[in-house]
């Protein structure tokens, strides 16, 4: 856990004594406002209100709800659960060598290949597709109708969903993800545990862009498969708009491996063995280890806390919700 986020508590803790100490006492600032936002943030509604409290008694203004944008191509980027299990993606930009996975009790069959002249699709490709769950997610909860399979975005709002700044290295970008994100063939068993039929399918049918005067959009069309993922009855997690700034194939992974698992539990942890066959690496075992411990140490994925822990010489690697942690810790 980082020193700092320790220091906001200890501060944040002695405040709140002292406000019950003698509430209408004036205090001094003693927290870097902020520092205490950001604190603040991971926490609930309720105990961010509770810890935001002034020593007049007044309490911080709670955030309002937001509305639910009218304008549907506005991304609350949502991950599919199944892809975050199963190997489905590579961790590299420019991986050729088939994946290839299967569950020990054998039902869960995955084999990801790509055409000759492209890359297998990559973990910073399904960027894209995070935001279409979004947007599809959006119109599922707020307009009561099934979306279509076809999806109009507009490029401005799909560069900005994806953190991104350079538009004209962005827009090529996007199309070289949208080509892979098409190319790459699938084979599985996901959704066909009896295999009642085999078949091969890309991520997408087929995309689109057209630039005009004042159009300037995608046209993507999901596989069959995609969309009936996306739009199954609890299939999507949320996402932190912060994973997109993530650079790392690896610590993507890390945090979809922690948002899928942890959930409301205050921690799950996955030995490195196990973490490196769900990653579907490429690396040697070895080197694998070693960037994945570095990862830890850098410890600076969204909403997870990472812990480096060895037991009877086996290493693990324990996921803790930060918002927990803090919360606990702050209550203590």
């Amino acid at each position: 856990m980082k020193k700092f986020l320790l220091k906001i508590l200890e501060r944040l803790a002695k405040s709140l004594k002292e406000e019950q100490t003698d509430i209408n006492q004036p205090q001094e600032e003693i927290i870097n406002p902020v520092e205490l936002e950001k604190t603040l943030e991971l926490l609930s509604p309720i105990e961010a209100a509770k810890a935001g409290e002034q020593p007049n008694g007044k309490g911080t203004e709670r955030k309002k709800k937001k509305k639910p944008s009218k304008d549907i191509l506005e991304f609350d980027p949502r991950d599919i659960m199944e892809v975050m299990e199963i190997p489905f993606l590579a961790l590299s930009k420019n991986r050729k060598k088939t994946i290839t996975y299967e569950s020990k009790d054998g039902k869960t069959k995955v084999n990801i290949s790509c055409h000759t002249k492209h890359y297998i699709a990559s973990i910073y490709d399904w960027d894209i597709i995070e935001c279409i769950a979004g947007k599809m997610q959006e119109i599922i909860n707020f307009s009561l109708d099934v979306p279509p399979r076809t999806l109009i975005i507009e490029r401005h709002k799909l560069i900005k969903s994806l953190h991104k700044h350079d538009v004209r290295k962005t827009g090529r970008e996007i199309e070289s993800s949208l080509s892979r994100l098409k190319s790459t063939l699938i084979e599985t068993t996901v959704r066909n545990e009896d295999y009642r039929y085999k078949g091969g399918f890309g991520f997408l049918d087929s995309w689109g862009y057209t630039e005009r005067k004042d159009i300037k959009e995608f046209q993507i069309t999901l596989s069959q498969w995609l969309y009936d993922g996306i739009c199954k009855k609890g299939a999507l997690l949320k996402v932190s708009p912060e994973y997109f700034d993530i650079t790392s194939g690896l610590k993507k992974f890390l945090y979809r491996t922690a948002r899928k698992h942890v959930g409301n539990n205050n921690n799950w942890e996955f030995s490195i063995e196990k973490l490196y066959e769900k990653s579907a690496s490429e690396q040697e075992f070895k080197k694998f280890k070693y960037d994945l411990k570095k990862a830890v140490h850098d410890n600076d994925i969204p909403e997870y806390f990472l812990e480096w822990a060895e037991d009877d010489h086996k290493a693990f690697v324990r996921f803790i919700n930060k918002r927990k942690e803090l919360t606990k810790i702050l209550l203590q």
